[in-house]
């Protein structure tokens, strides 16, 4: 069952497109992320669904109910912005209260409810503060719990979390997504943060240019980009311009093979291509041998040794649970590598030769196109 049917939904302004023709379905009690970088369209979308903004063309349902024209506060939305927007001069129960009021709900059920919406917030015990006196996290449940207090359809969320430092954005993401599990109500998040987007969400809309790039779950678009745009942008990627070897078991970058017998996974659905984009994660590489060991392979990736490669370190820095390394091919420019940091007793030097090494099932063949120009399916 559908939640939000967005048909064709274009928006100019001026001459510029903001979106172009998308098509997007969301599902009942789904948990949906638009993703992107910024001038990529999702804010835009996300307030053409809220009715702040009308699109140039296309239609929007909610509940299966036509609700293009219709103004916000008749869309049977609750809508939780950037900075919160709470109401500086209420306490935090007035402000829940705020669009039961406003509907004209009788006072004991606007009380009942209040006090619901702030258990389950867990800030009952901060009913009559005033915004100015709490914390960003607590400031943020406010805004939430005055969204869900008049039982909305549908909760949009517009970088709710992007005003709040990195621990407490970390602990805030948990329990956005443990409410959103308890209360079951459809929600739509837009955010630029590509690993808020992979832990929060049931499925993501990549936007690009004012297209949907790819829509999928977060390991869909982890694991299977749909073109070098997704690649890109979700997680960090090494990207590989090949041509099939002689003997048709794999690919090969400046003449040297890096992809013996491996599987042909084209999202099109076509046959194998003259050229091709492979993409390799830098976490599925491995170090397998470094100095002397290492330096014996020579320089450059090895076409008797497909899935290998020896370089030297370029660079390295230590991000806590991690190494990333920048190793410098002879013949295939740099690849990133992300190892694990028990790999080296301490952080290794530039000019340390390496050994690099993945599985076949480790690359991804992209579809060659850098942004899709057509909109995605669900």
């Amino acid at each position: 069952m559908s939640a939000i049917d967005i048909a064709g939904v274009s928006r100019l302004f001026g001459e510029t497109t903001a979106l172009a023709g998308v098509d997007l379905t969301i599902h009942d009690g789904e948990f949906f992320s638009l993703l992107g970088p910024s001038g990529c369209g999702k804010t835009t979308l996300l307030n053409i669904v809220a009715g702040f903004l009308a699109p140039t063309t296309g239609s929007v349902r909610i509940g299966g109910r036509e609700i293009t024209a219709l103004p916000p506060y008749k869309r049977d939305i609750g809508m939780v912005f950037q900075n919160y927007a709470l109401f500086p001069h209420l306490s935090v129960a007035e402000n829940v209260a705020y669009g039961l009021s406003v509907r004209k709900r009788p006072a004991a059920e606007s009380r009942r409810r209040v006090e619901e919406v702030l258990n389950l917030v867990k800030l009952s015990h901060l009913a009559d503060r005033m915004p100015h006196q709490l914390s960003g996290g607590q400031q943020q449940r406010v805004a939430i719990a005055r969204a869900l207090a008049v039982e909305p359809q549908v909760l949009l969320l517009d970088e709710p979390l992007s005003n709040l430092d990195a621990k407490l954005r970390k602990e805030m993401q948990s329990e956005l997504r443990s409410l959103q599990r308890r209360v079951g109500i459809t929600t739509v998040l837009v955010t630029h943060d590509q690993e808020e987007a992979l832990s929060l969400s049931d499925r993501i809309g990549i936007l690009g240019a004012g297209h949907l790039q790819q829509i999928g779950s977060p390991l869909e678009l982890y694991r299977r980009p749909a073109n070098r745009f997704v690649a890109e942008f979700v997680g960090q990627a090494n990207l590989l311009e090949a041509t099939p070897s002689a003997d048709g078991t794999g690919y090969e970058v400046a003449t040297h093979q890096v992809a013996q017998g491996m599987p042909l996974r084209l999202h099109t659905g076509a046959a194998a291509r003259t050229r091709a984009l492979l993409m390799l994660r830098p976490e599925r590489i491995r170090v397998e041998s470094s100095g002397s060991t290492a330096a014996q392979g020579g320089p450059g990736l090895q076409s008797d040794q497909p899935n290998r490669a020896h370089g030297i370190l370029r660079d390295a820095s230590y991000t806590g649970a991690s190494l990333r390394l920048v190793v410098e091919l002879a013949r295939g420019g740099d690849l990133i590598v992300q190892a694990p940091d028990t790999a080296f007793p301490e952080l290794p030097a530039q000019g340390l030769p390496l050994t690099l090494a993945w599985d076949a099932d480790d690359i991804v063949v992209l579809d060659q196109a850098t942004v899709a120009t057509n909109t995605a399916t669900a």
